[in-house]
């Protein structure tokens, strides 16, 4: 699927708020009609008071002048909340909407890095949801123009076009400036999220950098790009502040031109004081609306520039290229019942295209020699991608490549790399399914992570601070934990252990085939441990020929490709 253009997503953005566009325009085009009949209702009193009005009408005139100051803060109160709650909400769906395109299809995120994505969901989600506000802001500022004008129509022709012929110049002059603004703060946007996707990588890697002494040329990059980063916000900075400097210079000069023009009519005779007053007072307050409209004009080209960058994760990421399929070769199933996992002639990346059934309680070890073909087969036992050839059948479920959901109501795969959620043990084992606390401990357990638990305190009141002060190990295990405890159909872990001392590996490897087998799921290991390839039932090994080969672990062990693998 096509990412849709900026566009397209701003009118979806203000098609789904249509109603507080409604409201909110109503309402701030109210305050700014009686912000622009201020200056008229303070000339008419003026020029009853110059007339020598009585009390009783001078009264009733302020009483008008302080309803309408009563009018116009009620539009300005009900226009900023009906539009800010409403970007608000339009900004949460962007985000849900966007990570949980991520989620269910990574491709939509290929090339961008998780700190780069952060920024993505967050400002850029934000300014794209402000259009409602935007356009409102835009409307109304015309809607008082448009009264200014007429106002001063009615008190002088000439007055009038003044403003009428000044105004659309200088709008065209800034919509003109609009792509080069936009252009520099795409720019800055861009620059930002690398900043923000590096500063995302270094501190993951801390550990890692401070155990090889990394540190220093770390700092070294991150300070270049934040330098870049830097430039790129001075320059936007830069063209957003020339675009809107000149814009109220303009403005200036035509306020100044209008009121000299008037003094000088009044000073003639052919206006009154009363008059002078009003265009005295509504000539400065042109600047308002059209420092706003402009304002707007140019955080719209901002909201343009979000939408770019928003629009690929929001509508799916290009199908993934079809490569010629080698001949398959079937591999002996054996029968599997109805809760079992069935792959009928599925390729995966380069392998021959295989079929392979397992039942209930089995353990299958993975073990390829191209990493490529590891990591590709666990995306497509998970669901996040569609295998070259064939197809994937979990219990009852019929394979159907354009729902891969329905593959992961069985499935779950935890992959290689570790993220923890949740300040205390407890919350990071909550993997959203149904909560079980006894379901909790024995996967802590299973993990040999009871006993650092009970050291520690309680899990569910222990402040694990993110896991940060957890070893590598520790990290993986907790992760391994968090996976037995969602008590899968089909559980896919691929490299669990790769951070645990041997004897430690041994003894969790034992732990888990046990407890699954236990239990009654299918558990596939995508690793070349043999600790747990030895607790395995069946071996899928592919080599440098791409051909799978089915067996136990003792049997290919006599293989030489696979000896090398796994014995490092």
């Amino acid at each position: 699927m096509r990412a849709r253009a900026p566009r397209s997503v701003l009118v979806e953005v203000l098609r789904r708020r249509r109603r507080a566009l409604a409201v909110g325009c109503l309402a701030s085009t109210v305050h700014q009609v009686c912000e622009a009949l201020v200056p008229l209702a303070i000339g008419l009193t003026v020029e009853r008071a110059v007339a020598g009005g009585d009390p009783g009408r001078m009264a009733v005139a302020l009483g008008l002048i302080l309803l309408l100051f009563a009018v116009l803060a009620t539009g300005g109160g009900v226009s900023y909340w009906v539009l800010n709650r409403a970007v608000q909400q339009e900004a949460h769906r962007l985000r849900v909407a966007a990570v949980g395109r991520v989620l269910a299809a990574p491709g939509a995120a290929a090339g961008r890095t998780p700190g780069e994505l952060l920024s993505v969901v967050t400002s850029d989600a934000t300014a794209t949801a402000r259009v409602p506000a935007l356009l409102t802001r835009v409307l109304s500022s015309v809607a008082a123009l448009a009264v200014t004008a007429v106002v001063l129509l009615r008190i002088d022709v000439v007055l009038g076009l003044c403003v009428v012929l000044a105004v659309p110049p200088l709008v065209v002059a800034v919509d003109a400036a609009g792509p080069r603004l936009e252009a520099r703060l795409r720019e800055r946007q861009q620059a930002a999220g690398l900043t923000a996707a590096l500063a995302a990588e270094l501190v993951r890697a801390l550990r890692v950098l401070r155990g090889f002494g990394g540190q220093t040329e770390a700092a070294r990059r991150y300070r270049t790009l934040s330098h870049d980063c830097l430039d790129a916000d001075v320059t936007a900075a830069r063209a957003s502040a020339l675009v809107l400097g000149a814009t109220l210079t303009a403005t200036a000069a035509v306020t100044t031109a209008v009121v000299a023009l008037a003094a000088v009519m009044a000073y003639s005779g052919r206006i009154g004081v009363a008059q002078f007053v009003t265009v005295a007072a509504t000539a400065p307050f042109v600047a308002d609306p059209v420092a706003g409209a402009m304002a707007a004009l140019q955080q719209w080209a901002a909201a343009r520039a979000s939408a770019s960058r928003l629009g690929p994760l929001l509508h799916g990421a290009p199908p993934l290229p079809r490569q010629a399929v080698a001949p398959a070769r079937a591999l002996a199933p054996a029968p599997a019942p109805d809760g079992g996992l069935r792959l009928r002639a599925v390729g995966v990346a380069d392998a021959v295209p295989f079929s392979l059934d397992l039942a209930q309680g089995e353990a299958l070890g993975v073990v390829a020699v191209d990493p490529a073909v590891a990591s590709a087969f666990v995306e497509v036992l998970a669901g996040d991608r569609p295998p070259r050839t064939g197809a994937v059948h979990a219990g009852r479920t019929s394979p159907d490549p354009a729902h891969p959901r329905r593959l992961r109501r069985h499935v779950l795969a935890a992959p290689h790399a570790v993220h923890l959620f949740g300040r205390t043990v407890d919350e990071m084992l909550d993997s959203g399914r149904e909560h079980h606390p006894a379901r909790h401990a024995r996967a802590l357990d299973v993990a040999a992570l009871g006993a650092v638990t009970a050291a520690r305190g309680a899990a569910a009141a222990e402040p694990a601070d993110g896991a940060t002060d957890l070893s590598g190990g520790q990290r993986q295990r907790l992760a391994l934990a968090r996976a037995v405890a969602a008590d899968a159909s089909v559980l896919v872990l691929h490299d669990p252990l790769t951070a645990v001392d041997a004897v430690t590996e041994d003894e969790v490897a034992d732990r888990l085939f046990t407890a699954r087998r236990t239990d009654g799921g299918i558990t596939v290991v995508v690793t070349s441990s043999p600790p747990l390839l030895a607790r395995c039932d069946r071996v899928l090994f592919v080599g440098h020929d791409n051909i799978p080969v089915l067996a136990t672990h003792p049997t290919l062990l006599d293989v030489p490709d696979y000896a090398e693998t796994v014995l490092r």
